[in-house]
């Protein structure tokens, strides 16, 4: 089986799944459905560290891809590759913490949420949550341009 052929769809998956999770668990959080937002951060995570698995298998595997792009595409292409990769980058540590932090407080109280303990988690989910469906989007988008819009050679 060719890795490098199959893995960058697969990676496209994992991210439109975790983009969908993270947008799902905004949205719990928003209504108030705590157990749940849990659990959809939870899956949104665990999904990230599987998509970082195969998305490093796949860098330290595959042959090195060259943009085809030229003209305006490939100044705009760059910019958004770059943005991506910085927060990427990033957004890793940041979400270890934002999930040791709500660790912490239902270690703490007993309750994820209780209000002294979640404050400090809810800080820096404010922060983690834009950078990370930043992330989990434009990943898609430049699998969408690397691989739809601008597809290798045959």
């Amino acid at each position: 089986m060719d890795t490098s052929a199959i893995l960058p769809h697969v990676n496209a998956a994992l991210n439109t799944i975790s983009t969908i999770l993270l947008i799902i668990g905004f949205v719990l959080i928003k209504a108030g459905r705590r157990d749940q937002h849990r659990k959809v951060m939870l899956a949104a995570t665990a999904v990230s560290a599987v998509f970082l698995i195969c998305y490093l298998w796949y860098h330290f595997t595959a042959p090195i891809f060259v943009f085809p792009g030229t003209g305006w595409e490939r100044p705009a292409y760059f910019t958004l590759l770059v943005s991506h990769v910085i927060l990427a980058a990033a957004v890793t540590p940041m979400v270890f913490v934002t999930l040791w932090r709500a660790f912490q407080a239902w270690k703490t109280t007993g309750d994820l949420f209780a209000p002294g303990a979640f404050s400090q988690h809810r800080q820096i989910a404010r922060l983690t949550w834009p950078v990370w469906i930043y992330v989990t989007v434009t990943g898609v988008l430049i699998y969408v341009i690397l691989y739809h819009v601008y597809p290798a050679p045959t």
